[in-house]
């Protein structure tokens, strides 16, 4: 008997550490949860667990019964820890099949997960039956400010709507509010819809990670955020610098200009990561030969970026960058030249170091 928990309200709410395992520990586990917020679906969740558990051990066959949890950032991050206590809890209870307990589909989307671990017998969605004064408006109100996934969703893009009006009409600028606020709304959904916010999650973790083993890579991932910095700022002041200019030189050729006055930075940003990733696998005796190879790729890269947007830019007549025609074409001849062979190198060096590794003998 599997009880899911997605989001983690019981580690959130109810300070349980999953995986909880046995019958009164789950019970505990349940009043614990219903002791801090008694309208949490997952208390019903568990003991809807419970009483399943009850009805096949007294059918007489040999059952258990445990409840695992996710994190509140859904996706990538809680399913990584739900497939962890799973797999723990497959080692210390090898069972031969499972019944899935959830409160709805959130927490059923986990199955493939299940599914490709062990056999799933049965899923039961355990569903709470609401007296109608609980379906009122006031309620619905108070879920939506109570609840962070809905309220994260539903609030923050109207929020930075107002925000950047506010701003633009403080500085006299109320004309640029509508620019600001598709803009900044438009990032926000981009970044949700990407699942980027799983992404900074991850790299928050991390971080606190390499902070608390006393890693070099909390150095160098702090000295890459430094670096993106100083290449947004390098980026946006040429850009605003030739957005200025008495001709227009377009949007694309704006871009490229931030592309060409930025992207050395950026670079280097992605190369410290790396590097203190190496650095630490190095430190730690592993050798892993894909890690190796990324820094020469993340260098193969910058160099076709940098001569392909120095090319468009020489191309562009009107505008005066100090390039040359010539000069632009020497440099996108060179690069990419150099960056195929950077990119062959780093293939080769993988290639070794994978066969280096093969053979050295096990800890």
């Amino acid at each position: 008997m599997l009880c899911i928990d997605r989001d983690n309200d019981l580690g959130r709410k109810g300070g349980v550490i999953t995986p909880v395992v046995g019958r009164e520990a789950n019970i505990e586990a349940a009043l614990k949860l219903g002791m801090s917020d008694p309208e949490d679906s997952d208390v019903n969740t568990i003991f809807g667990g419970i009483k399943t558990f009850d009805e096949i051990a007294a059918s007489g066959r040999n059952v258990e019964i445990a409840s695992i949890a996710g994190d509140l950032k859904v996706g990538l991050i809680s399913d990584s820890k739900i497939a962890s206590q799973l797999e723990d809890l497959l080692a210390r209870l090898h069972p031969q099949g499972v019944v899935v307990v959830s409160d709805g589909a959130e927490d059923e989307a986990i199955l493939p997960i299940i599914t490709s671990r062990i056999k799933v017998e049965g899923v039961r969605r355990v569903l709470v039956k609401q007296s109608p004064n609980l379906e009122s408006t006031y309620y619905l109100l108070k879920q939506l400010f109570t609840d962070p996934k809905l309220s994260h969703t539903l609030f923050i893009p109207p929020a930075l709507a107002l925000l950047m009006f506010a701003f633009f009409s403080l500085i006299g600028y109320p004309s640029w509010a509508i620019v600001a606020i598709t803009g900044s709304v438009g990032l926000y959904l981009l970044f949700r819809g990407l699942g980027l916010d799983d992404s900074m999650e991850e790299a928050k973790q991390t971080l606190k990670k390499s902070l608390y083993a006393r890693k070099i890579a909390f150095i160098t991932y702090i000295l890459a955020a430094m670096l993106v910095v100083i290449a947004t700022v390098n980026g946006v002041a040429y850009f605003w610098q030739y957005f200025h200019e008495p001709t227009f030189p377009g949007y694309f050729t704006l871009i490229m200009i931030y592309l060409y006055e930025s992207i050395w930075w950026y670079m280097a940003a992605a190369l410290c990561v790396n590097l203190g990733k190496v650095m630490d696998m190095y430190m730690e005796g592993i050798r892993d030969a894909r890690t190796i190879s990324y820094l020469f790729f993340i260098l193969a890269t910058g160099l076709v970026i940098w001569s392909t947007s120095s090319f468009i830019l020489a191309s562009n007549a009107d505008l005066e960058f100090g390039i040359g025609m010539v000069e632009s074409v020497q440099k996108l001849a060179i690069s990419a030249i150099g960056a195929i062979l950077i990119t062959v190198i780093g293939i080769n060096v993988s290639k070794r170091i994978a066969t280096d590794s093969a053979f050295l003998p096990s800890k």
